[in-house]
C-alpha cells in the first residue's frame, strides 16, 4: 500500500510538469518571451508571502501560499484563459473543473480532497485566504505589464476601462494594493502604456 500510494504521488508530479509547457499572456520583464503557468504559480506563491502585511484582515499564509500554487494546475488539460478573453470564459468554469477532478484525482484519496478543496476556495473567492490570493493573482499581470511599458496591452488592444473592470477582486483582498493598482495603471496611462477607450476609437 506504501508503494502504490507513492506511485500516485509521483504520477501526480509528473502530470503537473505540463504546466511548464502552458504559456499565458504575460511577458516575463525582458519582454524575451511569455511566461508560462508554472513561473507565474511560482511567482505569485512568493509574492503572498512577501506582502502578506498588506492584507487588511487576519489570514494564514500557508492557507494562500497553497492556492497560489495549485490555483492554475488545471490548465494543463483547460489552457490558460486570459482575463480579456470574452469568448473563452464562456466555458471557462466548466473546462476547469473537469480539467481539477482529473487532475487532482491521481493523488491518494485524502491529498486528492485537500488539493482539489484548495482548489474549490480560490475559484470561490469567499474566505479572506482566497480573497487576498486572487487579489495577487489579478496584481501580477498588472506588474508584468507595466514592467514591460504595456507590451501584452499594446498588442491586444486592451484598454484603461478594460483594465480597471477586470481588476476589482484587488480590492478585495486589499486596499492598499488595490491604491498601488490604481497609482500603477493611472500612470501608464500617462506614459503611453495603456489606451483609454476614446482614443482607440479615434475620438477626440
Amino acid at each position: 500500500m506504501a508503494e502504490e500510494r507513492l506511485l500516485k504521488q509521483i504520477d501526480f508530479l509528473m502530470e503537473i510538469d505540463r504546466l511548464k509547457t502552458v504559456f499565458r499572456r504575460a511577458y516575463i520583464t525582458d519582454t524575451s518571451r511569455r511566461e508560462n503557468s508554472a513561473e507565474h504559480s511560482w511567482h505569485v506563491a512568493t509574492t503572498a508571502m512577501v506582502l502578506a502585511e498588506h492584507c487588511q484582515e487576519e489570514i494564514g499564509l500557508l492557507q494562500v501560499v497553497k492556492m497560489l500554487l495549485v490555483h492554475d494546475i488545471v490548465e494543463i488539460d483547460a489552457g490558460d484563459t486570459g482575463i480579456y478573453d470574452s469568448i473563452g470564459t464562456v466555458d471557462k468554469a466548466e473546462r476547469e473543473g473537469r480539467a481539477a477532478e482529473r487532475l487532482f484525482s491521481l493523488l491518494p484519496v485524502e491529498q486528492a480532497q485537500e488539493l482539489r478543496g484548495l482548489w474549490d476556495e480560490f475559484e470561490e473567492g469567499t474566505t479572506p485566504e482566497a480573497q487576498f490570493a486572487r487579489a495577487l493573482d489579478r496584481l501580477m499581470p498588472l506588474l508584468h505589464n507595466y514592467y514591460t511599458q504595456g507590451k501584452r496591452w499594446l498588442e491586444d488592444g486592451i484598454t484603461y476601462e478594460q483594465v480597471l473592470a477586470v481588476n476589482q477582486s484587488i480590492r478585495e483582498g486589499s486596499e492598499q494594493l488595490w491604491d498601488f493598482a490604481l497609482s500603477m495603471v493611472e500612470e501608464s496611462v500617462l506614459r503611453g502604456y495603456l489606451p483609454r477607450a476614446s482614443k482607440t476609437r479615434g475620438d477626440s
